[in-house]
């Protein structure tokens, strides 16, 4: 294949298996999460410094699937009752206070269509990223977890929402019609859900979970494979299309035992944590434009202001959706965990340099404030919640 070397057919899934072991070493100090090695493990290989890797055809599409595969896994942890009444209501209204002042700081840095890629960008977080960190902590259930969780859900989904209405190639006007088309299909993928004989496809999940046939994880890839080529040819997003694939799959399964449920869940995460997600990290750190940023006095200080823009724009009006008697220390968690984000910003931002509304620099820029705040966020909010070790020693130490 061109391009396609044997050093980084090697490299890449070398790093996949280092990023868990120092995330697993450095965990006996301090919690990071492995996402931040890959990247920087990623940095490493990339052209900016040592060379032995650079972009490619191929490894890009592994990447893409990488990156559908997150959204998946992030659309099968919805709650849905964390849309009900407040929680939902104020996460809701967060995010479209983030929308609002995100395009607003997008408009003092670059007018125009530029503005709305760098709002779209400032309103995301990382559903994706948090979850496992929530989960470790033993959070995932509690109304703190509730909160972060509705928080992350619409710091997802609205941005996909932006993105294909404002940055679809086409008007608004009729973006939203197809929105509207792909919205009906989904609907009726959804009534599906709920009118297939679930009895009888549990029984015949459970009968191939430990066999060749391996039903459900060939269900999931045709689901996401539909959603995701729909998305496609309806001009939208493909990440809409995942990110519905996954809570599709989720209404399949939600009456299926416990047991057959963690089995499938556990498959899919491996093929995603353990295959996919970690290709699209260090592919990202890969493709990073390092050098331009370091060559650039002034674009390496607006780095950190991506920071601050991040958590004002995004983190406190997550804040809203903080449970009803929180303290401070609760608030300012929120705000740092809703503020995360770097998946969403990846994409986006690569949007807008494919349809020449950014530049190289402004992307790396924001990619390189996404990853900050991948790096800084997550580690400084939960040591202010304090940590509920629930987990096993060994899991927590596995996943960060």
């Amino acid at each position: 294949m061109d391009g396609l070397t044997p050093s980084t057919l090697l490299l890449i899934p070398l790093l996949g298996v280092l990023a868990p072991i120092l995330a697993r070493g450095l965990g006996r100090w301090v919690r990071v999460p492995v996402v931040v090695f890959e990247l920087v493990l990623g940095i490493l290989i990339g052209p900016a410094v040592l060379g032995w890797a650079g972009p490619n055809a191929f490894v890009d599409v592994l990447a893409n699937f990488g990156l559908a595969m997150l959204f998946f896994v992030a659309g099968t942890e919805i709650e849905f009752g964390s849309f009900r009444g407040r929680l939902g209501r104020r996460a809701s209204l967060g995010w479209i206070i983030s929308l609002a002042a995100g395009i607003a700081a997008g408009w003092l840095l670059a007018p125009g269509e530029a503005a709305i890629v760098i709002g779209v960008a400032l309103c995301s977080t990382a559903l994706g990223t948090l979850l496992p960190i929530l989960r470790d902590a033993g959070e995932l259930r509690t109304p703190f977890g509730r909160a972060v969780g509705a928080v992350g859900a619409v710091g997802e989904f609205g941005p996909l929402i932006a993105i294909s209405i404002f940055l679809g190639g086409r008007e608004p006007g009729l973006s939203t019609i197809v929105l509207a088309l792909f919205a009906a299909f989904a609907a009726l993928a959804i009534w599906l859900a709920f009118r297939v004989p679930r009895g009888a496809m549990h029984s015949f999940v459970n009968s191939t979970l430990h066999t060749s046939g391996q039903f459900a994880i060939r269900v999931v890839f045709v689901i996401l494979a539909t959603l995701v080529a729909l998305s496609i040819v309806l001009d939208l997003d493909m990440l809409l299309g995942a990110f519905t694939a996954g809570i599709i799959w989720r209404l399949l399964m939600r009456d299926a035992s416990e047991h057959d449920r963690d089995a499938v869940e556990s498959k899919i995460e491996g093929v995603a944590f353990g295959f996919l997600v970690p290709i699209f990290f260090i592919y990202t750190g890969i493709t990073f434009d390092l050098q331009g940023l370091l060559e650039d006095p002034v674009l390496f200080w607006l780095v950190p202001l991506v920071l601050v823009a991040l958590l004002v724009v995004r983190g406190l009006p997550s804040t809203l959706a903080a449970p009803e008697g929180s303290s401070r220390r609760e608030r300012l968690s929120i705000a740092l965990l809703g503020a995360t984000g770097l998946p969403i910003i990846v994409a986006v931002t690569q949007i807008g340099v494919d349809e020449k509304i950014l530049d190289t620099t402004q992307q790396t820029v924001l990619v390189a404030g996404g990853m900050l705040s991948v790096l800084l966020f997550p580690l400084v909010g939960m040591a202010l919640r304090g940590e509920r070790l629930t987990a096993s020693p060994s899991l927590l130490d596995d996943m960060a």
